[in-house]
């Protein structure tokens, strides 16, 4: 049966030029079909292999330099007798790989178009999806209403919306904060609207009105986490994706943990005060009534956002380089055929 094998090289290489030589020698004895990658053309092979040539690949062996002929000719009886045995039996999960190695199929194609493009539509998917809430103040600024209710109903199942947390457009201030976030600066949510700071169903559903302005359909935490992926996923894009995942340890560290003890104490601080009897109370006691900030969900959200685009991104990279390698060999055995 005819071996198929990979081999690593570039122009110039007198080891590869060897190892060619002696491939072709023992043609008759293993017959085998030869593809030859040239590093030069590929990065990313040269980026695996490029200090290994000549490096032979058959079946699931592996030759990296320095190797003579009969090193060579051990690693091909050795992939030649497992060929012959898995043809001898009645393996169906063999012949189904098989098969599927010996033609270029839909998912194939797709596989090697998604693992260049990806970014791109993780960029644009990421672009839309904060886009479209900024765009839903624009719209109610210009009297669309239709279009821009619609945004709010599509997001609302997916953020809270609670105005005194939102972005504001339009009006006379960005943001207006509950009277317990302190900030003497801005004028509150309810002195703003004159609705209770503590209905969440009426500033979940209050989208702004002239002189206040309209919201935007994230809240800021939101808006920050998704904007900072974005901008993160574009200087990714634009420097080659060469960067290395961010260690898990960070990203807990940096990223998850501030935004945990950010919302989390301030969720826990309504909850407790919210409830009756004197045992919550008690508890109320030890955590009082807390709302956080603006610049605190911003840069909690944008911490998040950052360290979770720099821990994935990269990882989702060395996964694609793997797929782009094993399909740019595949498809150069099929074109040798």
């Amino acid at each position: 049966m005819t071996l198929n094998i990979t081999m690593y090289s570039r122009n110039g290489c007198h080891l590869c030029e060897q190892a060619e030589d002696d491939l072709r020698a023992l043609q008759d004895q293993y017959p085998h079909k030869l593809a030859i990658l040239d590093l030069d053309e590929n990065p990313e092979l040269e980026a695996a292999y490029g200090f290994e040539i000549p490096v032979i690949e058959v079946g699931p062996f592996t030759l990296k330099a320095p190797f003579d002929q009969k090193t060579l000719a051990v690693t091909l009886a050795a992939a030649q007798d497992r060929l012959k045995y898995y043809a001898s039996t009645d393996d169906a999960a063999y012949k189904k790989r098989r098969a599927r190695g010996s033609q270029i199929s839909k998912a194939d194609r797709f596989a090697a178009w998604f693992s260049k493009r990806y970014m791109l539509l993780f960029n644009l998917f990421i672009f839309i999806y904060v886009g479209l809430p900024v765009l839903a103040p624009v719209l109610l600024n210009a009297g669309a209403e239709a279009p821009a209710k619609a945004i709010y109903r599509l997001y609302g199942g997916l953020c809270h919306q609670l105005s005194y947390r939102s972005i504001f457009l339009f009006g006379d201030q960005w943001v207006y904060p509950r009277a317990a976030a302190g900030l003497d600066q801005y004028t509150t949510f309810h002195n703003a609207t004159g609705l209770d700071e503590l209905g969440l169903l009426e500033a979940r559903a209050y989208q702004g009105e002239d002189g206040v302005g309209f919201k935007m359909a994230l809240c800021q935490r939101d808006m920050a986490i998704y904007a900072v992926m974005l901008i993160f996923g574009l200087a990714f894009s634009l420097t080659g994706r060469r960067w290395k995942p961010l260690p898990l340890w960070a990203w807990l560290l940096f990223g998850l943990v501030p935004i945990g003890l950010d919302g989390g104490t301030q969720l826990v601080s309504m909850v407790l005060n919210s409830m009756q009897g004197s045992f919550w109370q008690t508890l109320a006691a030890a955590f009082p009534l807390r709302e956080s900030t603006p610049f605190l969900r911003i840069l909690t959200g944008g911490l998040f956002g950052l360290t979770t685009a720099w821990f994935g991104y990269p990882l989702v990279e060395e996964s694609m380089v793997e797929t782009r390698i094993l399909l740019t060999k595949k498809f150069a055995h099929l074109a040798e055929k």
